[in-house]
Order: C-alpha cells, then sequence, then structure tokens
C-alpha cells in the first residue's frame, strides 16, 4: 500500500488507484472492484442531488464509495461488506484519500436498516457464490441455496422503497431487478445499467 500520491494522481487511473491496495486486493481488482470511470457514471446517476444516501452493497475494498465520493463531495457514500479484512483495506484508503463523505459497515447487506439510504450501487457481489473464478477467498460460505436467498432479499429490498430510489447496478443480469423500474441508460455491452423506480 502506498499514499505518496496527491488526490489528482491517484484518480488518474485505476492503475494509481489500486495502489493503495495490498497487494493481493490489487491482483483481484480486475475482476472485483469497479473501474473509477464505471464509478463516475454510477455516481453521476445516483448523485444527481445533493445530500443523497447511496449504499453500496457487497463494497469490497471501498473503491466504488471513496472514487464517488471525491466525485460527488455533497452526498454520501455507505458500503457494506462482510470481510472483516476488506473493511479495513476500504478504511485505510479512505484515510489515505482524506474521503469524508463515505462509511463503511462490517457486516452482511441484510442486517442494516435500508430506510437510512436512498439510493444503491450494485456490482453483482452475490455471483460469488456461483461463480467461482478467481475468487476474492475462501473464508466465508458459499453455495447456490445462498445465492438464492440473497437474491430474493435484494429484489424485495428494490421493491420496498419508494418511487424515485435510484440504482446502477454493475454486471448485474435484468431479473434482478423488479419491474416496478426502469432503465435510463445501459452502457456498451450493457455492463453498466442505470435506474429509477417508476411505480
Amino acid at each position: 500500500m502506498t499514499t505518496d500520491m496527491n488526490a489528482n494522481d491517484l484518480f488518474s487511473s485505476d492503475a494509481a488507484f489500486d495502489k493503495l491496495y495490498s497487494l493481493r486486493a490489487q491482483q483481484l481488482s480486475s475482476m472485483h472492484w469497479t473501474p473509477l470511470d464505471v464509478a463516475l457514471k454510477a455516481a453521476t446517476h445516483l448523485a444527481a442531488m445533493p445530500g443523497q444516501r447511496i449504499l453500496d452493497i457487497g463494497s469490497g475494498v471501498g473503491k466504488f464509495c471513496i472514487a464517488a465520493a471525491h466525485y460527488f463531495p455533497d452526498s454520501y457514500f455507505y458500503g457494506v461488506e462482510q470481510r472483516k479484512a476488506l473493511v479495513d483495506e476500504a478504511v485505510f484508503a479512505q484515510n489515505a484519500t482524506n474521503t469524508v463523505n463515505a462509511k463503511f459497515f462490517y457486516a452482511n447487506f441484510n442486517e442494516l436498516d435500508m430506510d437510512q439510504f436512498d439510493h444503491f450501487y450494485f456490482y453483482n457481489s452475490f455471483s460469488e457464490n456461483i461463480v467461482h473464478h478467481k475468487p476474492i477467498d475462501n473464508l466465508i460460505p458459499t453455495s447456490a441455496q445462498i445465492y438464492e436467498e440473497y437474491l430474493a432479499q435484494f429484489y424485495q429490498l428494490l421493491e420496498d422503497k419508494p418511487v424515485g430510489t435510484r440504482l446502477a447496478a454493475y454486471h448485474c443480469p435484468d431479473n434482478y431487478i423488479p419491474p416496478s423500474y426502469k432503465t435510463v441508460h445501459y452502457s456498451p455491452g450493457q455492463t453498466l445499467s442505470l435506474w429509477v423506480k417508476a411505480k
């Protein structure tokens, strides 16, 4: 990990930003952490108005939250992550970048009160239960059953939110999202999709 760069340098490229993290986290970046250009596009949708409270479900080392908080200092970005080591990396990177409008929870997403959040970012963190290529680690249980349970809870969470709730989903199949949400943007290849709850 390194902090001998100013903020502009750190946010100039993924390679520069990822140097904030351990070597293992850097090796996982291309598959598990949000690229900076995607974070900017997603945050532009989610933080359309100042003061928004945005939750990243499965925030890993906190890259989305820290980048989004840097781009949109008038909104608040929260990450929930069930691996303590990744939360520790996120807090280190947050401190190294002097990011004050981000916060990380060491918990499972289904343990939080979702009423405290306005909008959501989701980089398909559930898929590790069914896709085992380049896993983060083997320290938490994974299974198809857990995948289905999380997916059902996520679907219900979105369904329970009020009209106007925004979602940015990265590498996330459309069937994760209730039909009450309407797409407002697909990126090329449909890797990033932006949604708003319409009814």
